[in-house]
């Protein structure tokens, strides 16, 4: 549903330490969709409403596809699309966007290749690498991905034979998923050392449908299957994305919207486990805006993150806040 930006506003918060660098590495841009109109004025309106936010990532959302053209091709259009946006912001004003993750469908194998390049051009030195998503769950009371994928997508043969062109061009790939999917996540990670994998949204602990009212029992099984994860190096965390509704916290339903106290003390098991887990130099704090603004405004969110990392030391917060981020997307600060 379109953002409430008037049910946000009730909450306002004084923005901790604000001068800190950050780098916000999931973000989406969209002329319409789902959560409505969402360009660079807008991303400037949330990044400059407290926090020293510098640079930022794109994450593919399905935005602006090319129409008329093999289904292989039609996702370029995003990444041309958020070219334009990038050189805009690369003129002032805001958070420079520092680079694009586009989308690419593996399951056509080894014909992705030439498409990965076409990306790589069409991305003006920006493109980083691809996402596709496979969150998948047999109750209809769960959204599955846009792309509408099968279950136990990252084992496909044809996936994995398109999945195979990523390394040899250097890029990375963004997977988001469910909690339940993790151990497919696992096994493609050690089947492709050499890939760079960016698990998105804590991977995705479930809330709703036929995991409500079980939150201790998720956060278990979860927790287990992101410690496994975790031991595959190749493997990098962005912690953030879980004030969706499909992680069941019930936000968006309140008269209120959460304030960074409320988010961080009934989130901090997540986050500190997912540091625990891969370290602060393999993690990385996002925003997932717009989605998130469902629950939580901008510099609300940031402000948690601030809380939750506090005890950190600042060679940590660092990492956590903008160097892992530089580091995995070589944005060249």
């Amino acid at each position: 549903m379109p953002v409430n930006h008037e049910w946000l506003a009730q909450v306002t918060e004084e923005i901790v330490d604000p001068e800190r660098p950050i780098v916000d590495p999931h973000h989406h841009f969209w002329k319409s969709g789902r959560w409505g109109r969402y360009l660079l004025d807008d991303l400037w309106a949330d990044t400059n409403s407290g926090h020293n936010i510098e640079r930022t990532v794109f994450l593919e959302c399905r935005a602006e596809y090319d129409e008329n053209v093999p289904e292989i091709k039609a996702p370029l259009g995003e990444t041309r699309f958020v070219a334009d946006l990038a050189a805009q912001s690369a003129e002032g004003g805001g958070a420079q966007v520092c680079g694009i993750i586009g989308q690419v469908n593996f399951r056509f194998g080894a014909r992705v290749e030439a498409v990965l390049k076409s990306h790589i051009e069409a991305g003006r030195g920006l493109f980083r690498g691809i996402r596709q998503s496979c969150t998948w769950d047999a109750s209809d009371l769960l959204p599955n991905s846009g792309s509408n994928p099968i279950q136990h997508l990252y084992r496909q043969d044809d996936f994995r034979e398109g999945f195979a062109q990523l390394a040899p061009l250097g890029l990375s790939f963004e997977s988001w998923l469910y909690h339940t999917q993790l151990p497919d996540l696992t096994e493609l990670s050690r089947a492709f050392p050499n890939t760079t994998i960016v698990v998105n949204h804590l991977g995705g602990p479930l809330g709703v449908g036929p995991y409500a009212n079980r939150r201790e029992e998720i956060f278990a099984q979860w927790a287990e299957a992101y410690a496994t994860l975790s031991e595959c190096p190749n493997v990098v965390a962005k912690i953030g994305g879980i004030a969706m509704t499909a992680n069941g916290f019930g936000w968006d339903d309140r008269d209120l919207p959460p304030t960074s106290d409320e988010l961080a003390d009934a989130q901090r098991p997540y986050y500190l486990h997912a540091i625990e887990c891969f370290g602060p130099d393999r993690c990385m704090f996002e925003s997932n805006f717009p989605v998130e603004k469902q629950s939580v405004s901008y510099h609300v969110l940031w402000n948690t993150f601030k809380k939750i990392a506090a005890d950190f030391n600042e060679e940590e917060k660092d990492a956590l806040f903008r160097g892992t981020a530089d580091r995995v997307y070589r944005l060249g600060a």
